[in-house]
């Protein structure tokens, strides 16, 4: 967890929060080690460590599947969501000032799932996602109830060109009265992107407002393509 919190600490944050703010997301160099990576797909088959699967053809989201972890999260994701929780909030914090509001989120990752228990919150959210060829991930956001952190994070476990060809990561970005902006990142095995839940602030001639973003994974053309994402809000 410390090697973990270490390696967060060293990546650039002033130019990931340039880049979160500008784009509502930032892409960071490899964090996780190739053998983390494989680590944490071999998961996948151990049912004991998840609390549901969700076939995405069955709700028409996609064609794939994934599955929420239980609690106690592995070591590894659980030292994601607690270390990279701290800048994160830092950020979300910035947003809420720039919209106005003046409730705050929390600066330690316990105390947000505090708030969000007492909103009756309580499942773990962190999940890891298969795709095989043909597979992929409609729009969406990742939203379980009142409570929402407004940036959340997904780390590709996969080797692009090796384990899995196409499978880009997208972000499409909702703009009032005009059309919609679209982000295809291609990503390498343990890079992690961090990118908005649900919306952004943006600079307008009458000031600042909220656009909407929704993220999804591009069809897989060949392959296997693992990923795992961290959200940081309980879901109910």
């Amino acid at each position: 967890m410390t090697d973990i919190a270490k390696r967060l600490d060293a990546l650039d944050w002033s130019a990931i929060e340039r880049s979160i703010w500008e784009y509502g997301y930032a892409k960071t160099p490899p964090v996780l080690t190739p053998g983390e990576c494989a680590d944490l797909a071999a998961v996948y088959d151990d049912e004991s460590r998840f609390r549901s699967r969700i076939d995405m053809a069955r709700y028409r989201f996609g064609v794939g599947e994934y599955k929420y972890f239980a609690a106690p999260l592995p070591p590894l994701v659980e030292a994601l969501r607690v270390s990279a929780y701290p800048p994160l909030a830092a950020i979300a914090n910035q947003w809420q000032a720039a919209f106005g509001d003046p409730e705050l989120f929390p600066t330690d990752l316990q105390a947000l799932l505090r708030r969000c228990h007492k909103r009756g919150q309580t499942k773990p959210t962190p999940l890891l996602l298969r795709y095989e060829a043909g597979g992929y991930n409609c729009l969406h956001q990742d939203l379980y109830g009142d409570v929402v952190f407004p940036l959340q994070i997904t780390c590709f476990l996969s080797r692009r060109g090796v384990d899995y060809e196409g499978g880009d990561f997208l972000l499409v970005e909702q703009r009032p009265r005009a059309q919609s902006r679209g982000e295809a990142i291609a990503t390498e095995q343990g890079e992690i992107v961090i990118f908005t839940t649900r919306h952004r602030p943006v600079e307008g001639t009458r000031g600042v407002y909220r656009t909407a973003m929704r993220h999804g994974v591009s069809r897989i053309t060949r392959g296997l393509r693992y990923t795992l994402g961290v959200i940081f809000h309980d879901a109910k």
